[in-house]
């Protein structure tokens, strides 16, 4: 692309907009706002698609997804005020989940700041606690420069947000801000005597483990990795809701380390001697509630490779801290040389015992029959999407993500994830077969966004798992106030019902044996679905019921 010169032929916004398309953005995701109208007339002839959202809380966690995908910011523009609060939930995933994003959000007119205006904020205030920078747009010659820093920042070491503020005087005013270039992701690399030690730790342990996780891969890092464990012997785990990230029928997959997980994947890690984490920050949820790992030396040897230099030895003190980037880290594991491997067999056949067959279930319904069909018919390149609450431990315990990025759930547990996810996605890759499967509550927090797929023609399948209550609640209340249900029931709507009222298709089923052909009908439509399953509370999780647990609260 050519660049502009340092002639004011160009607004603000018009800079704001060349800089995306420089940074090869292909969709932005909003929710417009008279703060921001010169951008949305700027996009008008961008060449950018713009996908409007029904809420700035949907359109954020588009715009997350998105860059959880692709590696590079996924965009969001909201208004000032309550656009910006709203958006915030897409932030604060973005953050637990080190995903490169950047919010565009509007400002009032430079002169009335700090006057309290109508719908000002403080934003570094704001989203401060959130996100890896926050600044604001305060000069017109300076709007590409700004850009390019966000790009930047959000991609740089351990990825995440950026809010940039745009004063609503600024983006129609005459800029002679010259454009950057492409901003690209800098890759360090391990060092050769860290490669030179980790070599020796392997030679000496007897119980290796790796643990995979984080962002900032790629399905040619992760087969380098792939290609080190088989080459050692080592188990493979995966960390919270980074399932794709390892094939789980390679003989050396052992199970993923999330909410409950294979009790022998726990014990066997924590029999380990030697512990490579490559890429994840070993977060409470992979950590099980940082009992995996003694605090803040672990008793086995850690080795610790990871692209923030700032999450090196924040919790736990690693024996190895690699400062490398995913990438750089598994290309450097090509040249270290096995001393002797270990036979996994044990670790894998653990996992399938684990996963490979249905379970009994209350009532008429039975979630992991359908999650077995559901990865027996899906594509390879399937996505799903999921927000959060217990029906997702049926997801993690009994579908197999088989390919790269194709897992879109997020590690902080937001609910309203999965449909806002599953829009972007199908956006991204409308060849690609894309579901959401939701709690009942989960979808309400924003089912909203239904409209956006049928609005813009994108064929989702929205699994609506519905047990009338907030169950991962109603776990811990019956566990804590056995038999004082509080807050936690819900009167539900026919969600399929809801769907066709959009113009989508929606089918309803009550036995497990009714899924495989409403799923089939739903796909044969070609419109945006919602599969409505109704189904017995008591089997709230994989690992129990919600009886089980009530009577063990009250010492029956």
């Amino acid at each position: 692309m050519t660049l502009h010169t340092q002639v004011a032929s160009r607004t603000a916004a018009q800079v704001l907009v060349d800089q995306l398309r420089i940074q090869g953005v292909r969709h932005v995701f909003c929710v417009p706002g008279e703060s921001y109208l010169p951008v949305l007339d700027a996009l008008h002839d961008s060449g950018i698609a713009v996908i409007t959202c029904r809420n700035e809380g949907g359109a954020s966690m588009m715009a997350e997804a998105y860059g959880k995908q692709t590696g590079r910011p996924g965009i969001c523009f909201v208004t000032r005020g309550p656009g910006a609060t709203n958006g915030s939930g897409g932030i604060h995933i973005a953050q637990q989940d080190s995903t490169p994003m950047i919010l565009f959000v509007g400002q009032v007119e430079s002169e009335n700041r700090g006057r309290d205006a109508f719908q000002e904020m403080d934003y570094r205030a704001f989203f401060g606690g959130l996100a890896k920078w926050v600044a604001e747009v305060d000069e017109p010659d300076r709007m590409a420069e700004m850009v390019g820093r966000a790009f930047a920042t959000a991609m740089a070491g351990r990825p995440g947000p950026v809010v940039l503020s745009l004063p609503h005087d600024v983006l129609p005013m005459a800029s002679r801000s010259p454009d950057g270039g492409r901003i690209e992701s800098i890759e360090t690399a391990p060092g050769a005597e860290q490669m030179a030690a980790l070599e020796a730790l392997l030679a000496q342990a007897e119980r290796p483990f790796l643990i995979l996780g984080g962002s900032r891969w790629s399905a040619a890092a992760l087969a380098q990795m792939a290609r080190f464990a088989e080459r050692f012997g080592i188990p493979v785990a995966t960390s919270f809701r980074r399932q794709h990230h390892f094939d789980p029928l390679h003989p050396n997959y052992a199970g993923d380390l999330g909410l409950a997980c294979n009790p022998k994947l726990v014990a066997r890690v924590k029999a380990s001697d030697l512990v490579i984490a490559a890429g994840a920050r070993l977060n409470e949820l992979t950590s099980q509630g940082y009992t995996l790992f003694d605090i803040p030396v672990p008793r086995m040897k850690l080795v610790h490779a990871y692209p923030g230099a700032e999450e090196l030895g924040r919790v736990y003190h690693p024996h190895l801290a690699i400062h490398a980037s995913p990438q750089a880290f598994a290309a450097a594991l090509d040249t270290l040389t096995p001393a002797h491997t270990h036979d996994v067999t044990t670790e894998h056949q653990s996992y399938l015992d684990f996963s490979e067959a249905p379970m009994p279930q209350p009532g008429a319904v039975n979630l992991s029959q359908i999650m077995i069909w559901l990865r027996g018919h899906l594509p390879a390149d399937a996505m799903i999407c999921n927000g959060a609450g217990n029906y997702a431990g049926w997801i993690h315990r009994f579908y197999r993500f088989r390919t790269f990025n194709t897992q879109m759930g997020t590690i902080c547990g937001f609910m309203g994830y999965g449909m806002p996810a599953a829009v972007a996605m199908k956006a991204l890759y409308p060849e690609r077969t894309v579901l959401a499967v939701n709690g009942d509550g989960d979808f309400l927090m924003n089912g909203q966004e239904f409209a956006t797929a049928v609005q813009y023609g994108l064929p989702i399948i929205a699994v609506v798992l519905d047990n009338a209550m907030l169950g991962t609640i109603r776990m811990h209340q019956e566990r804590e106030y056995p038999g004082r249900i509080s807050a936690t029931t819900l009167k539900n709507p026919d969600f399929a019902a809801m769907a066709r009222a959009f113009g989508g298709f929606g089918a309803t089923v009550e036995k497990t044996e009714d899924f495989a052909a409403a799923f089939l009908a739903a796909e044969k439509s070609g419109l945006p679905s919602v599969i409505h399953v109704k189904f017995d509370g008591d089997g709230i999780s994989p690992t129990t019921t919600l009886n089980a647990i009530r009577k063990k609260a009250l010492g029956a």
